[in-house]
């Protein structure tokens, strides 16, 4: 079985997502399976260059996870013509003028979401890699876990009959920074520097919502920051600036309505940090990040309103898990596999930079919606948009 390398350039791995999940679970974990088979029989080993800005975290995961190659100059990494990926997983206002650079020297292109804060620059970039003929991708990672390939098979085999609506909740506690660490960077609640749950979390449910059930139409949101105040990484105190909380109602094509509340002041009782509950005529299911559990019409219980006397259905006991019956790996490895043979082989690929541009863009209507406090459309989006 013969053997080639892909040189990838890996902008932003002192960061949580792009070290853990990019690098040591998705790209670093290809290497240790031998490498990413192809249908010619071949296979495909990555081989990373780190970039980032602060040497001595360079150093130390290098060495940790036994990398030969890291660099703090982005320029002469794209200079190098074995590398022929570029991934950025950069604070979001940093990662447009990577990218344009890493387009301008032929690199195909594989990005964190939200691509930029802004629609019409993250168009911009699209039509970019568009026009220079290079492969180009978003991370869209929760349609590959495995609750929600759970429930899209569910969905394929017309298990719910005719679908009628969609809730979601995510979230949990993340703490202010003073008397216990926050879980999450201090930029993300700073507008100034791209953060806000907004932006971050309509990008996820624009392609959950368009890949699982149908396009988005229509967006009400409601938004909020509840947190004024938390502490940075050096637990100096600031003020929050972005929004922390957003209760959004999507209406989407073929009549499914759709509500998600995202919270980074939520505390959690739910079985995951994520649930999502599809109520169907013909039944339901609860999927969360790894598990599923259905409810057929002809299990559901038929309870009473009754106030006045005590509840005795066990309303979750009338539940049943879907089965773990195939191997279920980590969804952004899964993704990433998909990218490289798009990249290698020109394998199936529906997660362009256009792909990445309506998440931006219903994050964008997302907050006009709030701040106008009304419905808002969502009207298809194309690569000549503003242009």
């Amino acid at each position: 079985m013969s053997a080639r390398e892909i040189g990838i350039i890996m902008n932003g791995v002192t960061g949580r997502m792009g070290l853990n999940q990019h690098l040591v679970r998705s790209v670093l974990a290809i290497r240790q399976q031998g490498g990413l088979p192809l249908s010619d029989g071949s296979v495909l080993m990555p081989n990373p260059i780190l970039v980032g800005r602060n040497t001595e975290k360079l150093k130390q995961i290098a060495a940790e996870h036994n990398i030969a190659r890291w660099t703090t100059d982005l320029n002469t990494a794209l200079a190098n013509p074995a590398d022929t990926v570029y991934f950025d997983a950069q604070l979001t206002n940093q990662r447009a003028a990577a990218v344009e650079a890493a387009i301008a020297a032929g690199k195909h292109i594989y990005c964190e979401k939200p691509l930029t804060a802004d629609l019409a620059s993250t168009l911009r970039l699209a039509r970019l890699a568009t026009t220079a003929g290079v492969k180009h991708g978003v991370v869209q990672d929760k349609l590959y876990l495995p609750g929600m390939r759970k429930l899209k098979r569910l969905i394929d085999s017309g298990f719910f009959g005719r679908i009628l609506s969609v809730r979601g909740e995510f979230g949990y506690w993340v703490f202010e920074g003073d008397k216990q660490p926050a879980q999450r960077p201090s930029w993300n609640y700073r507008k100034q520097d791209g953060g806000g749950i907004i932006i971050d979390m309509f990008c996820h449910w624009r392609y959950v919502l368009d890949h699982t059930f149908g396009n988005v139409k229509s967006v009400s949101c409601l938004g909020s920051t509840e947190i004024l105040k938390r502490w940075d990484e050096q637990s100096k105190p600031y003020e929050v600036t972005a929004d922390d909380t957003a209760y959004g109602t999507f209406a989407l094509e073929g009549g499914i309505t759709a509500q998600i509340n995202s919270s980074w002041c939520f505390r959690v009782y739910r079985d995951e940090l994520f649930s999502m509950q599809v109520d169907g005529t013909l039944g339901s299911a609860v999927a969360g990040l790894r598990e599923c559990r259905v409810q057929p019409a002809d299990k559901t219980p038929r309870p009473v309103w009754n106030p006045d006397v005590p509840n005795t259905i066990r309303f979750r006991d009338d539940w049943t898990e879907v089965p773990n019956d195939t191997d279920f790996d980590n969804g952004f490895k899964v993704q990433w596999e998909m990218f490289l043979r798009h990249v290698a082989e020109d394998g199936p690929w529906p997660h362009g930079l256009l792909e990445g541009a309506k998440g931006v863009q219903l994050a964008e209507l997302g907050l006009k919606s709030w701040h106008e406090r009304r419905w808002i459309d969502v009207p298809a989006l194309t690569l000549e948009q503003g242009a």
